[in-house]
């Protein structure tokens, strides 16, 4: 089953149960995805790959916008961000947790032989890619910057 095909089988679920976040969560990535499929250049399919790309990005769209509201004190607008970022981190793969991350690090930079902070763009392209929708860049930025300036 399509990411499309588990998104629409849930706005049907949070229609029948009356879920406002979750239908508002599930409506805004059928318009990423839709977006993303007929953009232009776009072969009017999306790639698994992008289709994580999308849900991270609109998962760290939420996030940041409920620290800004908190920061502000606004925790009247957080909390909703906040629901709609673990909706839509359900359709997302399980994230792995600090160690995992610096195990596959570890491992890509003795791969690599890289040594110091002129290797981070490889070690960081690597990396990302072996743990595509797994981690987030910031998390994986933050770690290789640590192994390789030691």
């Amino acid at each position: 089953m399509s990411l499309q095909e588990k998104v629409m089988t849930e706005m049907k679920n949070a229609m029948k149960t009356k879920d406002s976040v979750g239908l508002e969560s599930l409506r805004a990535i059928k318009s990423a995805l839709l977006l993303a499929q007929t953009e232009k250049g776009a072969s009017g399919g999306i790639k698994e790959a992008d289709e994580l790309k999308i849900l991270q990005k609109l998962v760290k769209q939420r996030k940041d916008s409920a620290s800004i509201y908190q920061e502000q004190g606004r925790s009247d607008l957080a909390e909703p961000e906040l629901a709609q970022a673990a909706v839509i981190e359900k359709f997302l793969p399980k994230q792995l947790g600090r160690e995992e991350i610096e195990g596959v690090v570890l491992e890509v930079i003795s791969q690599t032989g890289a040594e110091g902070m002129k290797d981070m763009g490889k070690v960081m392209g690597l990396v990302t890619k072996k743990l595509a929708g797994q981690a987030d860049g910031k998390t994986i930025s933050a770690i290789v910057r640590e192994k390789l300036s030691s």
